[in-house]
């Protein structure tokens, strides 16, 4: 009786009816059905954390977003919406397309010819085993605290949509995704995550549609905006960017154009496992390619169901969020505003969706992550480390029970998110610490043979211990280093991340390049493959225009174009 008078608490926004509870029940039975089918399909390594290889260049390209389309995106950038404005869009416009494309047509070839199962395992090919373990090891701590953000998340929509304790949400959900992806690997969290794509978008298009509706439009949006919160512009990309002290966020356009997009969204896109991953298990190298550019599309969508709902909290909410920092007892926060909406706009059965929709998008963000880690942690620490000459069962088991560890870590990583203003203040933090110098890294081996085994792994290490060293002084001392990293005293959080990532990249090529220039290349012969420039690569020579992915390529980028202008 005393645990389920804890798993709610005082105040409740709303009540869910029996239909309600019945959506939600069902796709928990379906999510743990399809992993417990799966499960036969994912007996060999292969299977378990490559789903066999057998990914159609559209399944592939699906999941690939979808992996990044979880509780996390949907509720930390609803927040930073609200917290920013559209500026907010960036990060999947300039955050994402260019790198999209970028990794289906430049990196791919690489990754899917070597036959890695990981990144890490692509710098052991071409580094050897210290930047492999070093790239492994940073990682799997970034998908464990990434994952205890996802889990907090679906807590917060749990707290404020439904009532129930924040610490009974993260255990119950947690624990599904455990058993779901212990059970099948990658091929149950691939076809979870192109069943919650669908679900994800049925469900949070309810609040765009309805808002928009009750606003007027997107004029009548914006007129609202205004007349709330005069003095700021939320409603334009670019314009506002041309002075530190024009936008909510305190960034100038060039911490946006190269720390956001040549480092931050390069290197989340191109090197982080999580994504990747969902590539690989492409059939092909042509469907390999084509995945993410076929995700690109549907990426430059998503601000519909993720940022929109965050301007109009600015428009239609009685209230003002705090950030989550400084958020006291009745207050709600900017990582709060799309449970609002929810809350706001929809009724029986339609809040059964919205509410299956957020669960679907927890559930796609923590499968990815956990799937990720437990591929990282056998094949790219245990296996090479620890026990190199075990039977291929013996390393699926392992890869299963490490994603039950790593779901319990995570669970306490959970709890570091209330220390941020937002959970993408958190998230864009970790991405400068782990994912900006691996982008050089991995970029420099790639496009030039010289590189040096030393130098791949010191410019890897001189670039993580830059970042943190960053991070660490804005914060003890932000009133002096805030202004020198990152340009501007008055720069928001997310802006000082950005600026992070881009001194952490320049770091680490200056140090690999200064490195490789007193050491000894690695001769020609071991490099095919693994460099560009000695790798022949399969092209689509003799297939027609609507078969090539560079053609979707370029068709992407001129759709990401288009957008910059209308919402300059």
């Amino acid at each position: 009786m005393n645990l389920v008078m804890a798993m709610y608490v005082e105040t409740r926004l709303v009540h869910l009816s029996g239909v309600d509870l019945a959506i939600i029940a069902i796709y928990f039975a379906l999510v743990l059905a399809i992993g417990f089918y799966l499960k036969r399909f994912a007996q060999t390594g292969e299977d378990f954390f490559l789903a066999g290889r057998e990914m159609t260049a559209w399944v592939a390209g699906l999941a690939f977003v979808s992996a990044n389309l979880g509780s996390l995106e949907l509720l930390g950038w609803a927040g930073n919406a609200y917290q920013y404005g559209i500026m907010a869009a960036h990060w999947y416009w300039v955050g994402a397309i260019p790198a999209m494309v970028f990794l289906g047509i430049v990196m791919m070839p690489f990754y899917y010819i070597s036959k890695t199962h990981s990144v890490p395992g692509y710098l052991k090919l071409r580094y050897g085993s210290e930047a492999s373990g070093l790239s492994a090891i940073t990682f799997a701590v970034m998908t464990i605290l990434m994952s205890g953000v996802n889990m907090y998340a679906m807590a917060v929509v749990m707290e404020v949509v439904l009532g129930w304790n924040l610490h009974f949400s993260i255990v119950v959900s947690s624990l599904t995704v455990g058993v779901y992806v212990a059970a099948g690997g990658l091929f149950s969290a691939i076809f979870n995550e192109v069943l919650q794509f669908f679900l994800i978008w049925f469900g949070a298009l309810l609040i765009p549609i309805l808002g928009m509706v009750e606003t007027g439009g997107w004029s009548g949006m914006v007129a609202r905006i205004h007349q709330n919160f005069p003095g700021q512009d939320f409603t334009h990309m670019w314009g506002p960017m041309n002075s530190f002290a024009n936008n909510p966020m305190g960034i100038h356009w060039t911490g946006i154009v190269f720390g956001l997009g040549a480092v931050q969204a390069m290197g989340y896109w191109t090197t982080d496992f999580l994504v990747v991953q969902r590539v690989l298990s492409a059939k092909d190298v042509r469907s390999a390619k084509l995945a993410p550019i076929i995700g690109s599309f549907f990426k430059m969508a998503v601000p519909l169901i993720v940022i929109l709902p965050g301007l109009l909290g600015r428009a239609v909410l009685p209230m003002h969020l705090v950030p989550g920092s400084e958020a006291q007892a009745g207050q709600f926060r900017y990582d709060d505003v799309l449970p609002l909406m929810l809350a706001r706009y929809c009724g029986p059965g339609l809040l059964g969706l919205g509410i299956t929709a957020l669960v679907a998008g927890f559930m796609a963000g923590m499968a990815g992550n956990v799937s990720a880690f437990a591929t990282v942690w056998t094949y790219d620490i245990y296996r090479p480390y620890l026990r190199k000459d075990a039977p291929d069962k013996h390393y699926v088991s392992m890869g299963r029970w490490c994603t039950i560890i790593g779901l319990i870590v995570s669970i306490g990583t959970a709890y570091l998110v209330m220390r941020f203003t937002s959970m993408m203040d958190y998230v864009q933090a970790l991405f400068g610490f782990f994912i900006a110098p691996l982008f050089g890294t991995v970029l420099l081996g790639m496009l030039w043979k010289r590189v040096s085994r030393a130098a791949g792994f010191w410019g890897l290490f001189a670039g993580v211990l830059s970042s943190v060293g960053t991070f660490s002084l804005m914060k003890l001392d932000p009133d002096r280093w805030v202004r020198v990293f990152a340009l501007s005293p008055i720069a928001k959080p997310l802006a000082q991340a950005m600026y992070q990532a881009l001194w952490s990249c320049v770091t680490c090529v200056v140090v690999t390049v200064l490195v490789t220039l007193v050491t000894k290349p690695r001769p020609d012969e071991e490099l095919v493959g693994l460099v560009y420039s000695l790798t022949p690569v399969a092209r689509e020579e003799h297939a027609s225009l609507l078969h090539k992915p560079v053609f979707w390529g370029v068709v992407a980028l001129a759709l990401f174009l288009i957008l910059q202008i209308i919402f300059w």
